[in-house]
């Protein structure tokens, strides 16, 4: 076995391999850019080793500063994660000629596998049902916008050498082709150093069904059930969960025969992904393979108790699988929910900065995973599972260069429910600020009928927040709970300012029992009735609600039972009340004697400045070009300029017709988020 091997990755995918390699008694090497000099994956391996400038086309992806970090180091082996180098076939040669062990497929499937046109190819000669599309390489835009034209609209592009979403539209005309043609060859290039881009039909109403195979360097190669990862927004995966409640035993079993049936036939050895579109009527069709370990790992690792991680080093060093395909046992429910650094009330653009707080709920141990004895290690044992894989801690930064995932956020349970309701607590208790997250919007797709059913296509988003992600508005019964809560805490609150004041030894006398609640437009007077253990909070409609919670005013997290039922609530102090977090909601909740509201109610609203004339920047990012000049007449929908932020390019388009009257920034330009780009007449 390996004495010490190199991540060649960042952030929480290489802190999960050091875990593993901790577990097998493995040595770990960080290699890290100038801007993740503090990142925590640095801090949690044996060695780091810096590889230069914070772009990743200059650290990161740059093979000769990998090896000679690999050098320096003694590094025998390297684990590559995903993104970045793991599927760059010129790396594994490079490493092969070093005498150095890839953690991962050989040289010649990396080629075949890893490269979506060719693996496309194979897949055909192999009778697996393929997508329509156009294989060959595309020259130029006009090319592409033929090449849509014959393929049929809708069509998808696609990176070559692309994963994660990267370098991928959708084009529904010409227009969007070629627009789209540009920006996956921009973001391909950038992102993998390979600019080549395909064409292929966008199957509609889609499911996105992937399965996790296992292969060893001895002709053994089984599968591990599959992962269902149909809520995406851009082609980028935000919701896995596996198993798939879509499938059926006998789809199950012809999906992952097939794919071990193309590993083999490339001499893969390792851990690797076969992606598949499945229409309404359990049809399948081959997308591309993944040659490597897939951000959704965690959810197969759950429900199998297989350590992926640990069987690519074990393969990787010769060693055969030890299990069978009758070995494997799908076990409850897991959930993913990727929490990312992009704000859901702009359209999930980008946001970066400090975590001024960053608190994930506590991990837990259930099910195959607690069985197989992985890295919980002390967790306490439930009867769910919360794991948290991330890559950063309170107090980090997160950088406008990389890739915005803050952390993957897993749950387990018996069933499906189970693992949803775990998550549902877990994303309660998750605490993230000082920037933009989208912890409100998964929040709220785990409440959503679609899923809660299993009833999604890849369309989720797309049909169920046209409009974007405007928070949530939670039921009347919810809201009641949340005002007993609300009541309850002030009550508290109120109890310790007169404590603090000394002005009075007797301090609950100076504390009324009627008040009233304001919250999302309603408003509930309520009277509260103390004790020792807790309140009794009574609206005037005569119905109560017991609040019982050891929550003290300053503490960001109140974990209370109202009526013998649990509500977690995230707390912040405002101006006559809370700011509280629940269930994907975010609420300004108001506390007031009855002479207040009263008050309150004959208050005039505060209007938000009139911004309809002008172009404002909706995240940090730097100008890309600017498509307009002063004077020109834009018409609605028309491309004003192109803004870049983790590694993605975001175009921003105009609402309206107008004409420009000034224009503030250039092509260059780095912007904060609501910078002033372009004025209007």
């Amino acid at each position: 076995m390996f004495k010490k091997i190199l991540i060649a990755n960042r952030g929480e995918i290489a802190c999960r391999v050091i875990k593993t390699a901790r577990k097998m008694g493995i040595k770990t090497v960080a290699i890290y850019s100038d801007a993740d000099k503090q990142a925590l994956h640095v801090q949690m391996a044996d060695e780091a080793v810096n590889i230069g400038p914070p772009p990743a086309n200059q650290s990161y992806i740059v093979i000769d500063k990998v090896m000679q970090a690999i050098k320096d180091t003694g590094a025998e082996a390297v684990h590559p994660g995903y993104g970045f180098l793991s599927e760059n076939a010129k790396f594994a040669e490079a490493l092969e000629a070093a005498g150095v062990a890839f953690i991962g497929p050989p040289k010649g499937a990396i080629e075949s596998m890893g490269d979506k046109i060719t693996s496309k190819k194979i897949a055909q000669e192999a009778n697996v049902s393929t997508v329509p599309g156009y294989m060959g390489l595309i020259e130029d835009a006009e090319d592409a916008v033929k090449i849509s034209n014959q393929v049929g609209y809708p069509v998808m592009i696609k990176a070559s050498a692309g994963g994660g979403g990267k370098g991928m539209r959708i084009a529904w005309n010409d227009d969007e082709a070629r627009e789209g043609f540009q920006s996956s060859k921009n973001e391909a290039a950038n992102s993998f150093g390979d600019d080549r881009i395909f064409i292929e039909k966008f199957v509609t109403q889609p499911r996105h069904i992937e399965i996790q195979v296992l292969a060893d360097q001895h002709g053994n190669c089984i599968y591990l059930g599959e992962r269902e990862c149909s809520i995406q927004r851009r082609n980028q995966k935000v919701v896995e969960e596996a198993p798939s409640p879509f499938l059926d035993e006998a789809t199950r079993k012809a999906m992952g025969e097939q794919s071990c049936a193309l590993a083999k036939a490339v001499g893969y050895a390792s851990a690797g992904t076969v992606e598949f579109i499945v229409d309404g009527d359990r049809n399948f069709y081959f997308l591309e393979m993944n040659t490597r370990l897939q951000v959704e790992h965690p959810v197969t690792e759950l429900i199998t108790g297989v350590d992926l991680v640990e069987q690519m080093i074990r393969v990787a060093a010769g060693q055969p699988l030890s299990m069978t395909q009758g070995d494997v046992t799908l076990t409850g429910w897991a959930i993913e929910n990727r929490l990312y650094a992009e704000d859901p009330y702009r359209g999930f653009l980008p946001s970066i900065g400090r975590l001024t707080r960053y608190r994930p709920p506590q991990e837990t141990a259930a099910g195959p995973m607690q069985v197989a004895g992985t890295w919980h290690g002390d967790a306490p044992v439930g009867e769910t599972a919360v794991r948290n894989d991330t890559g950063v801690y309170d107090g980090g930064e997160i950088s406008m260069y990389y890739d915005p995932m803050i952390a993957k956020l897993c749950t387990w349970g018996p069933d499906r429910p189970a693992a949803i309701e775990a998550m549902r607590v877990a994303l309660d208790r998750f605490e993230v600020e000082g920037i933009g997250h989208n912890l409100p919007f998964v929040a709220a797709v785990m409440d959503h009928e679609k899923f809660t059913s299993g009833n999604m296509t890849t369309a989720f988003i797309e049909e169920e927040y046209p409009d974007g992600f405007e928070g949530v508005t939670l039921e009347q019964g919810v809201l009641r709970r949340i005002a007993a809560a609300a009541a309850a805490m002030h009550r508290v609150a109120e109890i310790r300012r007169t404590r603090v004041s000394g002005r009075m030894d007797n301090h609950e006398r100076k504390v009324g029992s009627d008040w009233n609640v304001a919250v999302q437009g309603n408003s509930f007077d309520v009277r509260i009735d103390a004790d020792q253990t807790g309140s009794s909070v009574t609206f005037n409609d005569g119905t109560a609600c017991r609040v019982e919670g050891d929550w003290t005013p300053g503490q960001t997290l109140a974990e209370l039972t109202v009526d013998d039922a649990p509500l977690v609530l995230k707390v912040g102090k405002i101006s006559g009340g809370f700011r509280i977090r629940n269930r994907g909601a975010d609420m300004k909740v108001h506390v007031r004697t009855p002479r207040q509201a009263e008050l309150a109610r004959l208050m005039p609203e505060k209007l938000p400045p009139d911004t309809s004339k002008m172009l404002l920047c909706p995240m940090p990012g730097l100008i890309v070009n600017v498509a307009v000049a002063v004077g020109d007449e834009v018409q609605d929908g028309q491309a004003l300029c192109t803004v870049e932020a983790m590694k993605m390019e975001n175009i921003l388009r105009a609402e309206r017709k107008g004409v420009v009257a000034k224009i503030n920034a250039t092509a260059g330009d780095s912007l904060a988020v609501d910078d002033v780009i372009i004025e209007f007449e």
